[in-house]
């Protein structure tokens, strides 16, 4: 989520106006985290958010990153009557490169926060850098085509769905005539056909099938029964390997399903949330980079997944504390125990699956 004070704070801010109820300027938001946790540094690139990440990614040696970018890159447009509209400079984007992105899945709830003009320049401005995009296009087509990662030697497809119960407004689906994302209506039994038909069409032998799904409530660690179904039948009918749930601000549990990850809520990786009360409980300051190994030669199975997490500080992702670690693992693995994983921590405070699954 690198709109709003995040933006403030980089090399190139944007307009700090917003149409907010409860704030006016980008800025508030920034002096909030200030009097929580100290000064932030203005004029960064965003080598500073990234904090530790960078160098905890580049040691991973990972062949490709896919992030849920969830906000508009834009100087353009109108602002969209839904109380919070996210949007970062487009001349603060050439950052998200240097992470070691490689895919920005943009079917969310505030890709279109600056109406199609908005769009349409977050679209441009990703192609530029460039950089693979999933999940909204100039139509329907475009929209519903995948990201697709490497070559002949084995890809990587990422398709992105935005679902109607995480706040996407229906008008934002794209048509064949308009912009906006690949909406979902429904967890029923036509949308699996459907993201069936097209894994079938793009599929070769050996891709990698990635589903990302932004999908419910942004709070609480209940998953709704349609997702927990809807995430199993990708797997058994739509030959989908892994299933990148998004839009909860905190983790979720994941599940091993028949050799297949699933990741129900993967949680904020960066928001400019320090200094907002409310929903403490959940440690929404946790952020957690997800290392999931993917066996192609045996089916797309998993073949391990390790976790790193992080804490939001100063709009900066700074490596948990050991304690921290240790408190996200007790947790995650009571919401993971009904699904038959588990985890363990090490003392360098990273989170591995620690048990086989069956396939």
């Amino acid at each position: 989520m690198l709109g709003r004070a995040i933006d403030q704070i980089l090399r190139h801010p944007g307009d700090p106006k917003l149409f907010e109820g409860y704030l006016h300027s980008a800025e508030d938001y920034v002096r909030l985290a200030e009097r929580s946790n100290g000064p932030i540094p203005r004029g960064v690139d965003l080598d500073y958010v990234w904090g530790d990440a960078g160098a905890v990614l580049a040691g991973a040696k990972v062949d490709y990153g896919i992030v849920n970018l969830e906000t508009a890159i834009t100087d353009k447009g109108t602002p969209e009557p839904k109380g919070i509209n996210y949007r970062m400079n487009p001349r603060n984007a050439a950052g998200l490169k240097r992470l070691g992105i490689d895919c920005c899945v943009l079917a969310n709830n505030h890709v279109l926060d600056w109406g199609e003009a908005g769009l349409n320049q977050t679209l441009e401005t990703l192609r530029e850098l460039p950089m693979a995009t999933a999940g909204a296009g100039r139509d329907a087509a475009e929209a519903a085509a995948p990201a697709v990662l490497g070559g002949a030697n084995g890809r990587v497809l990422v398709f992105a769905f935005a679902a109607r119960d995480s706040g996407v407004p229906r008008h934002w689906k794209a048509l064949a005539d308009r912009p906006g994302v690949n909406f979902i209506d429904g967890f029923d039994g036509r949308s699996v056909r459907s993201i069936k038909a097209q894994v079938l069409d793009a599929r070769r032998s050996n891709d990698i099938v990635v589903a990302s799904i932004h999908w419910g409530d942004n709070w609480g660690y209940e998953i709704p029964p349609a997702h927990v179904s809807f995430a199993h039948a990708l797997i058994e009918e739509a030959m989908v390997d892994i299933v990148h749930g998004q839009s909860s601000h905190h983790p979720r549990r994941w599940e091993v399903y028949r050799g297949k990850l699933i990741l129900y809520g993967c949680g904020d990786f960066l928001n400019d949330y320090e200094g907002i009360s409310g929903h403490e409980e959940y440690r929404g300051d946790l952020a957690l980079m997800y290392l999931p190994v993917i066996d192609e030669a045996t089916g797309g199975f998993l073949a391990s997944l390790d976790i790193i997490p992080f804490q939001i500080r100063r709009f900066r992702l700074n490596r948990a504390t050991l304690e921290d670690a240790r408190w996200l693992c007790v947790m995650l693995n009571s919401r993971c125990r009904s699904s038959g994983t588990g985890m363990t921590v090490d003392l360098d405070g990273i989170l591995h699956l620690n048990r086989e699954w069956p396939r």
